[in-house]
């Protein structure tokens, strides 16, 4: 019944951390195709059957069957007078060949903690995994997003390349009619060149994006275009309680504990007896009066072993055992010290992007009145063309910084989903 609803709970918090995150399906597809085309996730599921293989070792049932057979020559004979002839106490050829079979009848919980251990190092290979998973799918998503961000950012350049281009045309018709000077000229196509520079840098860094995207899923591309992955803003006190729950960095450390725990469990036994009951059979000469014959001859017996000085070995065995386990225990307070920080740092990066967004609507809107304006007095040719490169910039960098707040949101919100432990995938 404990099991049935530890599992129940398992499942409900999986099922309530899905819920509380939305992603598109595309994405939800690349981190789950990352997962089967990226070389790092088999080399860790390899780690999961080598622990496997571990454990049904230390399951074996602590019995031997041993093989054994020997000749030996000796001379001289060994032998007596007796009763005026010469009589052989032992061959000179000497043959012995038997099956011998030791199994350990009490080993005082030797064989169980180290199936504990095993059962350990076990847990930790299939917790590894979900690491391993957890930053993946941060990675794929910050590569995804960072793809959708320069995408957009492409676009914007070239509504400021056309706006510009457009413009230019005017100025070289003002300059042919004698309305306007070389210099204007000049101006305007230096700054579409400059414009075509930035759009240049922003085409290299996607194709770098969408190598990244390619070297963790093995294509490129993709087709939406938003930066709709969600997450509900949290207390910083309950988002750490779920981080500790959930993470896989704190899981990790838990189970090092818990490793640390099993190797004290196997320390302390070092000095604990052990009781073996053997057996052997087989065939052997050497038996008086008639030495050279062989016959089958049988044993069996129990012994015990009983450790009586080992120079202190065990003691420090232990002590260091113990080390170890505070040593992973301050690992944990120390995950948890800096996920605090992190998580306050991703929360205050999403509210504060929420109101930057906000705050930059007024100035697009603003800035796009004033470059319609700017735009109609230069051809009216009561504006200058600085002031309508001006008015452009200054619209360029309004729909740049509101793009660049839409990016750090969304980024902020992964950021979240990672520290979070959530398997949003």
């Amino acid at each position: 019944m404990k099991q049935f609803f530890i599992a129940f709970l398992l499942i409900f918090s999986f099922i309530a951390s899905q819920a509380q995150v939305t992603l598109n399906a595309e994405l939800k597809a690349y981190i789950n195709q990352s997962f089967s085309y990226f070389p790092k996730v088999r080399e860790v599921e390899n780690t999961i059957e080598s622990a496997k293989q571990k454990l049904e070792i230390a399951k074996i049932a602590p019995l031997s069957v041993d093989g054994s057979a020997t000749y030996r020559f000796v001379e001289p004979k060994i032998q007596v007078p007796l009763g005026g002839s010469e009589f052989q106490f032992a061959p000179v050829h000497n043959v012995d060949g038997n099956v011998a079979a030791n199994y350990t009848l009490f080993d005082f919980g030797r064989m169980k903690a180290n199936i504990e251990k095993a059962k350990s190092e076990l847990l930790y290979a299939e917790h590894n995994i979900d690491y391993v998973k957890n930053q993946l799918a941060y990675n794929v998503s910050s590569v995804y997003y960072n793809i959708i961000f320069l995408q957009h950012a492409i676009n914007i350049q070239d509504s400021v390349i056309s706006f510009l281009t457009e413009n230019k045309n005017l100025v070289d018709n003002k300059y042919k009619n004698g309305d306007a000077l070389k210099i204007d000229v000049l101006t305007i196509q230096t700054q579409i060149d400059a414009e075509q520079n930035r759009k240049v840098d922003l085409e290299n860094s996607l194709n770098k994006q969408q190598n990244l995207l390619e070297y963790t899923i093995g294509k490129k591309g993709l087709s939406e275009n938003n930066f709709d992955f969600d997450i509900k803003s949290k207390d910083i006190l309950a988002a750490l309680a779920e981080a500790e729950a959930n993470n896989p960095d704190f899981i990790l450390a838990k189970d090092k504990v818990l490793q640390a725990q099993n190797d004290l469990a196997i320390s302390k036994l070092g000095e604990k007896p052990s009781v073996v009951v053997g057996a052997q059979s087989g065939l052997k000469n050497g038996y008086v009066p008639n030495v050279g014959q062989i016959k089958f001859n049988y044993n069996a017996g129990v012994g015990i072993k009983i450790p009586i000085y080992e120079g202190g070995r065990t003691k420090k065995n232990v002590l260091l055992s113990q080390t170890y386990i505070k040593q992973n225990q301050l690992v944990i307070a120390t995950l948890s010290n800096t996920y605090k920080k992190d998580i306050e740092q991703a929360l205050t990066d999403f509210s504060s992007n929420i109101e930057r967004i906000k705050n930059t609507e007024g100035q697009i809107d603003q800035a796009k009145y004033a470059n319609a304006l700017a735009a109609t007095r230069f051809k009216n040719g009561v504006g200058t063309n600085l002031e309508l490169t001006n008015a452009s910039t200054n619209l360029q960098r309004a729909e740049l910084t509101r793009l660049q707040y839409q990016y750090q949101l969304c980024l902020a919100k992964v950021e979240l989903a990672r520290l979070l432990g959530y398997k949003y995938w």
